[in-house]
């Protein structure tokens, strides 16, 4: 027995130690895989209390909020029209809350979420970070245009599709705000042209 328990430390152990290394490749892929692998229960208290479809919108939408919050971050520092700052500035603040209130509900269904954008997004912001001036303005300006619309049709999907009725919720509600996101980015593009 004791050597079962041990044995099952040092996987655990490898596997957290993993997790870790992966955490700076991509760590929404770590999290889909880690949430792949826990067992569905109804409780959630030892495995995950959703379906894998509705684990991988939460881990999808959290990549996304994430990214929102950074690229809002990064244009309220180095936008010069002023729509674009005020837009990245509404950014940070409204996708923090978002992010939170998903945060919570994971934590109650047991789902890992990831604590960093992914791969795309990563360089999607590295990208960003280069440019300054108009250039800066346009490339986040075409990039959350491009990232409300994918986020958007994310949204639909999963306020609709949803199992989980506090996910579902949480769709429901979110997907106005993105719309609304949607619509005045897609303004302050038609007004730079």
């Amino acid at each position: 027995m004791k050597k079962l328990s041990l044995a099952a430390m040092i996987a655990l152990a490898a596997l957290s130690f993993q997790a870790c290394n992966n955490e700076a490749k991509d760590s929404k892929e770590t999290a889909d895989s880690v949430n792949a692998v826990k067992d569905t229960t109804t409780d959630g208290s030892t495995g995950i209390a959703v379906d894998a479809n509705d684990a991988k919108f939460a881990t999808d939408a959290a990549n996304a909020g994430m990214a929102e919050v950074a690229a809002g971050k990064l244009a309220a520092e180095k936008a010069v029209t002023p729509a674009v700052k005020e837009f990245g500035e509404m950014m940070a603040s409204d996708h923090t809350k978002a992010n939170e209130e998903l945060m919570a509900i994971a934590k109650t269904k047991n789902i890992t979420l990831p604590v960093a954008p992914d791969e795309e997004h990563q360089k999607m912001l590295t990208d960003l970070g280069a440019k300054t001036g108009k250039d800066f303005d346009k490339a986040y300006v075409d990039a959350m245009v491009d990232g409300h619309k994918k986020v958007a049709s994310m949204l639909e999907d999963a306020s609709k599709n949803c199992k989980d009725a506090d996910l579902m919720a949480f769709a429901t509600k979110t997907l106005p705000t993105v719309k609304a996101h949607l619509a005045k980015i897609e303004a302050i593009q038609k007004s730079m042209k």
